[in-house]
């Protein structure tokens, strides 16, 4: 049984997974970022708002105690007066009390107070600062406030000096009473009462509350009821949770206003440990009476006055300026995320980039050396071509150097059988005569070999003076069965003492390649009118060298070396590609069309260049049209002039 092949586990490419992780240590960033700045803002934010919301604090405070402590002098000054001494003395004289009233109206009206009254041990009211009741009341007796609150608030009352704030019984606002006992040797003997109504300093801080949305003022006795607040909504309701009994207790003490049940749901202990606590509060507003708002809550007991101060702030632009400071660090972060990964990307980049480069390097080094290879062998195979093109012109000459080579072996072969024969006969005479014709015959041969020697070899590429003019004559010895056997005149107008800077054998090779394709050119002249061959003139010559963009002190030591013939000529279109490697206009198997572009070559290594145009009339070639080639050659330093 064959089993197939497992899955491979899919894998997430590198890159990718590199990316991936980089997005997610980016968006990290972004969020440590947010979430810092925001906190740091938010903490900020919350002490200074906390410090602000304490200085407040403060100031509610001192005016409290500021507004109490302007009335606490009054019981003990009403104690010492000689008219409510005589009232305890005798409280049935309706003449002491009339009186009392009166003194107890002024005080009242000089200070403030809303109620001064004096009772005697038992609490029964003796005078009173009011002495009728409110308007809208049946009972219009005198003191008749007075008998009202000492019945309502009898207990407290009568169980010592000290101060302590009461709802008032209609209004519902808070009042400051302040009770001082008068005592007659060591016995109880009346007290006196005074209430102070705080509505128009609550009317204040309720005012301040409207205006400051952002602030809340709350002021909890030590039974833990409001009594007094900026919040109107909030006043007499319970700051921390309670029990049934607890409330009912409360509503019996006669101190507060409506039911007691409702509670803010603020534990007193927690605002005692912490300096600043986040507490959740309902609403203030009864448009939306199920809305809970979180407050910054602080507090601050008034030890003399037995209450704590509460002040509620709302953290709202706390918060909202914390968003923004972390929607700026979420900015300063993604702009690091950015920095980090175009730093990131830049350095792959660049990476990536240096990779690349030196794979490319090494694809130009393999290709650079693959070219110099290729250039080596191209260079071989142009050496191989020119000597190949050499062969190919001896090959072409073979047929007229047999015939110069045989025509003295025959004649050698003649006198050497005529010289023995003289020799028997005597005749010393003529076999020197034959000896000399032999001798001259064995020059001419070891002259042709030597010059076909010289061809044949393969050229250096050292450049030296070179006499022109032995280059030609090279070139005329290899080519001269042809010239005779075709009878072209030949002209050479070219200095014995001209010498040039070249190689003689490459230099012999051009001569050699124009020559036999002038002569290629002429040997297809058609007959005249008459029958009769047109006459053939081959012209070798010099002429100065004229460089039109140099001054004539300026102008190189170079002269121009020209090969004329009078032949049909070339069209304009086989000019134009004259030069193009095996293009020929000779017939099938009697060129190879490399003879001028391996020319060209060699000239353009001596540094010159090889050119082609129509005879003219100043290069003597007869009447036809012909052809003209002409390269330049520098002047060995001993000819220039």
């Amino acid at each position: 049984m064959s089993s197939s092949p497992l899955p491979r586990p899919w894998r997430l490419p590198q890159w990718r997974l590199q990316t991936l992780l980089l997005v997610l240590a980016a968006l990290t960033l972004v969020l440590l970022c947010a979430a810092l700045g925001q906190r740091l803002s938010e903490r900020a934010g919350m002490a200074q708002l906390a410090a602000v919301a304490n200085e407040r604090l403060e100031l509610y405070a001192a005016s409290l105690e500021a507004e109490l402590a302007r009335h606490a002098y009054l019981p003990g000054l009403l104690g010492v007066d000689t008219d409510v001494q005589r009232l305890l003395a005798e409280p049935g004289s309706e003449d002491l009390r009339a009186q009392t009233r009166l003194k107890l109206a002024s005080v009242r009206v000089r200070s403030g107070l809303s109620l001064a009254f004096i009772s005697d041990a038992q609490g029964r009211v003796l005078a009173s600062s009011n002495n009728y009741g409110p308007l809208n009341r049946a009972d219009t007796e005198p003191d008749a406030e007075a008998r009202r609150l000492a019945e309502r608030l009898g207990e407290r009352l009568l169980s010592g000096p000290g101060q302590f704030f009461a709802a008032h019984e209609d209004k519902g606002s808070s009042d400051y009473f302040l009770v001082q006992p008068l005592k007659r040797a060591g016995l109880r003997w009346g007290q006196i009462v005074l209430k102070l109504n705080l509505a128009p300093l609550e009317a204040i801080w309720v005012d301040q509350g409207l205006r400051s949305l952002g602030e809340k003022l709350l002021v909890v006795d030590g039974q833990g009821v409001v009594i007094m607040s900026s919040v109107p909504a909030w006043k007499y309701h319970l700051l921390g949770p309670s029990t049934v009994e607890q409330r009912a207790a409360l509503r019996r003490s006669g101190h507060y206003a409506g039911t007691l049940e409702a509670s803010l749901g603020l534990d007193m202990g927690t605002l005692s440990q912490q300096q600043n606590a986040l507490v959740s509060l309902p609403s203030w507003d009864p448009a939306t009476p199920e809305r809970r708002h979180r407050l910054l809550a602080q507090e601050l007991a008034v030890v003399p006055l037995g209450l704590r101060l509460v002040t509620l702030s709302d953290p709202a632009e706390v918060w909202r300026q914390a968003r923004f400071v972390g929607w700026g660090g979420a900015a300063l972060g993604a702009a690091l995320s950015l920095l980090v990964l175009y730093l990131l990307a830049r350095r792959r980049a660049h990476a990536e980039l240096e990779h690349q480069v030196s794979e490319r390097t090494a694809e130009l080094q393999l290709s650079n050396a693959e070219l110099k290879r290729q250039i080596a062998q191209r260079l071989q195979a142009e050496d191989e071509l020119m000597q190949a093109a050499k062969l190919a012109v001896l090959g072409q000459m073979s047929a007229g150097i047999s015939h110069e080579i045989n025509q003295p072996l025959t004649a050698l072969r003649a006198l050497s059988r005529n010289s023995l024969l003289l020799l028997d006969k005597g005749r010393y005479s003529t076999v020197g005569e034959n000896l000399g014709a032999i001798d001259a015959m064995v020059e001419r041969m070891s002259q042709i070999t030597r010059q076909l020697k010289s061809f044949a070899r393969k050229a250096q590429s050292a450049s030296a003076p070179v006499s022109l003019a032995a280059a030609v004559e090279g070139a005329r010895v290899l080519l001269g069965h042809r010239i005779e056997a075709e009878q072209v005149r030949l002209d050479l107008a070219i200095a014995t003492e001209l010498r040039v800077n070249c190689e003689a054998n490459r230099l012999e090779q051009v001569l050699i390649n124009l020559m036999a394709n002038a002569l290629d050119a002429m040997a297809e002249l058609p007959p005249a009118e008459d029958g009769s061959p047109r006459p053939r003139q081959l012209r070798l010559s010099t002429a100065p060298f004229e460089d039109e963009s140099k001054s004539p002190g300026e102008r190189p030591g170079r002269i121009w070396v020209r090969v004329c013939d009078s032949g049909a000529g070339m069209e304009p279109e086989q000019m134009a590609r004259l030069f193009e490697p095996f293009f020929t206009t000779k017939p099938p198997g009697q060129g190879l069309g490399l003879g001028l572009v391996i020319s060209a070559k060699i000239v353009h290594e001596f540094g010159g260049t090889l050119r082609a145009r129509p005879a003219g009339r100043g290069d003597d070639v007869g009447s036809l049209p012909g052809m003209c080639f002409e390269f330049d050659l520098e002047l060995a330093p001993a000819d220039y002039r």
